[in-house]
């Protein structure tokens, strides 16, 4: 439950690496362009606009998008239109691709085909590789490096990873594959070492490693550096390794994304919260790990939503887990429970916790508990006549 609500509620240090720039009209500079391409003219190709009409794709989405494609005088339209559909791509899925991706018309048919041998080192069959390109066009045609990638995607199957998960890192973390295969290396063996050196057994690295890795792989474009910077200001604060390595159980990669910085201003803000001893502060992040990850105004939000509910301090001190959830999450919740008579603030939050899936069940069984009969109608009665 604890990654997907951390997903939800707040972007990493990392996200600006992960989000592509704001496409424009104008041709990119070269050194930011991943194909070579000839010579431009100051007039759009008539042969090419021809041919994206021919396969019914609106040029005007690529005069908007990137409209420097339009100018090029070596384009692939029909080349790229005929191996897709080779693949099982139809009509309408070839122009939404080339929609969405106008790159994928300078990309010439050799270039094509070596990332699809790439792409296929993961893929069940071709079906399933169509059904990636047209849902991810820009991971399949930001073609670079593509022997680095060859290397790191048979460093990854090496590792243990399922082809299922090293085919989603191609598509949303497409990144990590372009890092020289010694620095994903380097940083495996730094998360390994850190994993024994705080206690974890050798039996269960492995597992540990992978869930680490299919949680957030963006954890491979951190510096060792970082990774054992946090490490050590946990330490810092009093944390034991056994106690450091049941948070980056709990946290896994989540726990490097804030800067000690972040975490440390994280943590004063609780402990002037819910005024803490440092015993009590590590009592309750250890309770509710995410105190570390959630930046101040996230907490401040939080906390100020669940008093807004009738909620005391001492109640969230004492379930701190509520802080993984978001105000509009509580509000529901608590409206939910409210409806059977619950009364939320006179009693436990356990009841908030948990994921959705979670708390349906909970709240069902409090909803058959206040439904149910105060006597069993089927039980025999003992009636003296």
């Amino acid at each position: 439950m604890l990654w997907k609500l951390l997903l939800r509620s707040q972007p990493c240090r990392l996200c600006s690496f992960r989000k592509m720039p704001l496409a424009s009209k104008s041709r990119p500079p070269l050194a930011c362009f991943i194909y070579t391409t000839d010579h431009q003219s100051n007039q759009e190709d008539k042969r090419t606009v021809e041919k994206l009409y021919k396969f019914s794709v609106d040029v005007r989405k690529i005069r908007r998008l990137k409209g420097w494609v339009l100018f090029e005088k070596e384009t692939y339209v029909e080349e790229i239109a005929d191996v897709l559909q080779q693949l099982g791509a139809d009509e309408a899925a070839i122009a939404s691709i080339l929609e969405r991706c106008p790159e994928a018309i300078v990309c010439s048919p050799a270039t094509f085909n070596t990332q699809r041998e790439l792409w296929q080192l993961v893929c069940k069959n071709e079906q399933e590789l169509v059904k990636l390109i047209e849902q991810f066009p820009e991971s399949f045609f930001t073609v670079k490096d593509q022997e680095t990638q060859k290397l790191n995607i048979q460093f990854f199957q090496e590792l243990g990873l399922k082809n299922v998960v090293i085919s989603r890192f191609l598509t949303t973390a497409s990144n990590i594959f372009h890092n020289p295969i010694e620095k994903n290396k380097q940083m495996i063996s730094i998360l390994q070492e850190s994993y024994l050196n705080l206690g974890g057994s050798e039996a269960n690295m492995k597992v540990w490693l992978l869930k680490l890795l299919s949680q957030d792989p963006f954890i491979l474009l951190n510096s060792s550096a970082a990774i054992k910077e946090t490490l050590e200001f946990l330490q810092e604060q009093g944390f034991a390794n056994s106690e450091i390595l049941q948070l980056l159980s709990k946290l896994k990669a989540f726990l490097f994304q804030p800067c000690p910085g972040s975490i440390q201003n994280s943590m004063s803000f609780c402990k002037n919260t819910f005024k803490c001893t440092d015993h009590d502060l590590k009592q309750l992040v250890l309770k509710c790990p995410a105190i570390l990850y959630y930046s101040v105004p996230v907490l401040e939000e939080r906390i100020q939503g669940l008093l807004e509910e009738g909620i005391s301090i001492a109640q969230i001190k004492e379930t701190p887990m509520v802080l993984e959830l978001t105000p509009q999450i509580v509000q529901y919740r608590i409206r939910k429970l409210n409806s059977l008579g619950y009364r939320i603030k006179d009693g436990h939050l356990g009841n908030l916790n948990g994921t959705k899936k979670e708390f349906e069940a909970n709240f069902g069984k409090i909803q058959a508990k206040k439904g149910r009969p105060l006597f069993n109608p089927v039980a025999p009665l003992n009636v003296e006549e």
